[in-house]
């Protein structure tokens, strides 16, 4: 019962409360400045319908994507989808699912013009409207994604573990969940994560980071690794005055489907990239404690390096070493998180 009035009332709030992102009342929603250069060179050519009625909270669209396979959990008015589209360029395939009536009407009925926009013979874009915790009642087979991307959705969610167990199965072996949502320094009291309003800005479902990282545990990945985090600020004076005892943050992780350790280990292996992705010729970064500099040998642990060795990374990596020998555990701890970096 819990589960089916939380969706009906996030429905309602996606669907007739927000009109645009100004009708928010926190500082979850990144501004278009936070978002990577490449990315807002790309968000010029979005219809601008599509752009109004964003709703999300980072921008975790990640690099190599193209000819991939991507399905966007939560796509809204498609935003996210045809940045992706791009991204992918017209061999790759997005799904955008979405239960809201309403923001796919709005995605939908810019199909043709974005392919046009882009150049393509036809859209390589599907949105389907149907619940993220039942992928397959989408039609999404088991190991047909490459990557699964999410922009400040899967808080919504009342069944998380359903959710995180279906992203699991849909990815092929070596896929990538990066996504984005809000985060909490404390579990969110059961009378407030029922709250339609908290619930609708992002805040009633943020899943505390711990019950988080057991939760991924779960769903069989025991490393997952932060991209970018920063606070997020509460505007609205009511809003303040029942959760502002909380601290939130928008974080931004990826995790991989692949039979990682729970902790990492040092087996000797180097990693050198060949600055051979697009939007990234100088350097790229895993996350936010591995920056791999063009040209430039990397000691890595075992998990960073299956992460670049068995997944789409792998051609543009030269990689040492195997794990026939071991040396313990590897020093391999994320950097400490600053309080003024920016949102996305």
């Amino acid at each position: 019962m819990i589960a089916t009035e939380s969706l009906a009332a996030i429905r309602h709030y996606y669907g007739s409360v927000l009109q645009s992102s100004s009708d928010l009342k926190t500082g979850a929603c990144c501004t278009i400045d936070a978002m990577p250069a490449y990315l807002r060179r790309l968000l010029d050519d979005v219809h601008p319908a599509v752009r109004e009625r964003f709703y999300g909270c980072g921008s975790p669209l990640p690099l190599a994507l193209e000819g991939m396979t991507v399905l966007d959990l939560g796509c809204g008015s498609g935003r996210d989808a045809y940045l992706l589209s791009r991204l992918v360029g017209e061999r790759g395939r997005v799904i955008g699912v979405d239960m809201t009536a309403e923001q796919l009407a709005v995605a939908r009925a810019h199909l043709d013009w974005q392919a046009q926009r882009y150049g393509y013979a036809q859209s390589n874009v599907e949105f389907v409207e149907g619940f993220i915790e039942d992928l397959s009642a989408c039609g999404i087979a088991d190991g047909s994604v490459d990557v699964v991307v999410s922009n400040c959705v899967l808080n919504l969610s009342p069944e998380k573990p359903r959710v995180f167990r279906e992203i699991m199965r849909v990815l092929k072996p070596g896929g990538e969940l990066y996504f984005s949502d809000v985060f909490a320094d404390r579990r969110v009291p059961a009378d407030l994560a029922r709250n339609p309003v908290l619930l609708g800005e992002c805040l009633g479902g943020a899943m505390y980071r711990e019950d988080f990282r057991r939760l991924m545990a779960n769903a069989g990945c025991s490393d997952v690794r932060r991209i970018k985090e920063s606070p997020i600020a509460l505007h609205d004076e009511a809003i303040i005055a029942k959760i502002g005892m909380i601290g939130f943050a928008s974080v931004t992780w990826r995790a991989f489907k692949l039979p990682l350790e729970d902790r990492c280990e040092d087996f000797g292996q180097i990693a050198t990239y060949r600055g051979s992705i697009d939007g990234a010729p100088h350097a790229f970064d895993l996350d936010d404690h591995h920056h791999f500099e063009t040209g430039r040998p990397l000691r890595v642990c075992g998990n960073t390096f299956d992460m670049l060795a068995s997944t789409r990374f792998a051609a543009h990596f030269e990689l040492v070493g195997d794990k026939r020998r071991h040396y313990g555990l590897f020093d391999c701890a994320p950097a400490p998180v600053a309080n003024a970096a920016p949102c996305c």
